[in-house]
């Protein structure tokens, strides 16, 4: 069997506006200046502490912790006024991809247990995906914890697995697993970014992103 694993914000996802929203909202709500929006985007795909953490380094442990309460509770505000659209021509490829029957999909992304299944739900596709590995769980993308554990749940070798995302932290986690890497330009990285992170293969489209998985896995 084979397993392609998807990262979500800015792979499946075009949640910018949520993470932006409550970014904003997070550092204001303890008096901080707001950061650019490059630099929020540019945390994408982290855990909210170590997001934090960069984003605000001069901060106190106390008013970090206090912005991750703040994102956390406007992201859910945000997400329960309109959820995230996925990006135009992902199911499709999903749902291709998932009747290959050699092929499994996952998930491996910086939500929370309870935003993925959230946005699974919302968006009807969380059976396309036999293992979901989050932030609750595991140390913050590049750490390769997320991709060994949906290698193991799904019972597939490193070899026959690729990961799929649009930050260098995706590239960089999947990289350390030992896993192929496809990288997304939709995204929230620059394309330049994901090359200087030894992305193997970097895809402009949905379509081209199929191709691409089927190439890499044989």
């Amino acid at each position: 069997m084979k397993l392609a694993i998807f990262d979500v914000d800015g792979t499946i996802s075009d949640s910018q506006a949520h993470i932006v929203a409550s970014v904003a909202h997070g550092f204001t709500e303890v008096g901080l200046a707001v950061p650019a929006r490059d630099a929020i985007l540019s945390i994408v795909g982290l855990s909210l502490p170590e997001a934090m953490a960069r984003l605000a380094p001069e901060a106190s442990a106390e008013q970090r912790a206090a912005i991750v309460e703040g994102y956390k509770a406007s992201y859910q505000l945000e997400r329960l006024r309109q959820p995230a659209p996925l990006y135009p021509g992902a199911v499709e490829v999903i749902d291709r991809l998932a009747g290959r029957a050699e092929m499994l999909l996952g998930i491996a992304t910086g939500k929370s247990r309870r935003g993925l299944d959230a946005l699974c739900a919302h968006h009807g596709i969380g059976g396309y995906f036999i293992t979901r590995q989050v932030s609750d769980n595991h140390p913050s993308k590049p750490h390769p914890a997320m991709v060994e554990a949906a290698l193991a749940e799904a019972g597939v070798d490193a070899r026959d697995a690729v990961m799929i995302g649009d930050t260098t932290y995706d590239i960089d986690m999947g990289r350390a697993a030992g896993v192929a890497t496809i990288g997304v330009s939709w995204g929230y990285h620059p394309v330049s970014a994901l090359r200087d992170a030894g992305a193997g293969t970097i895809v402009d489209t949905f379509d081209a992103l199929e191709r691409a998985v089927l190439e890499v896995l044989g």
